[in-house]
């Protein structure tokens, strides 16, 4: 029985490792991508409109 929990509480912690890795390459690859598509229309970065002062500033990457 003490084997069959070790095994479960190992599989979770495999599963929850799994998805933070496909979580960061998916990030990973979105970033890549932003950054390519910059590069070839040759902007410099996103602007995003601030609600409260309703100035334009660059978008903070995530």
């Amino acid at each position: 029985m003490p084997q069959l929990i070790l095994l479960l509480i190992f599989a979770a912690v495999a599963w929850i490792g799994y998805r933070k890795f496909v979580a960061d390459a998916e990030k990973l690859s979105r970033r890549q991508q932003e950054a390519r598509h910059q590069q070839e229309t040759g902007t410099q970065g996103t602007l995003v409109k601030d609600p409260v002062t309703g100035e334009y500033r660059l978008k903070k990457p995530e």
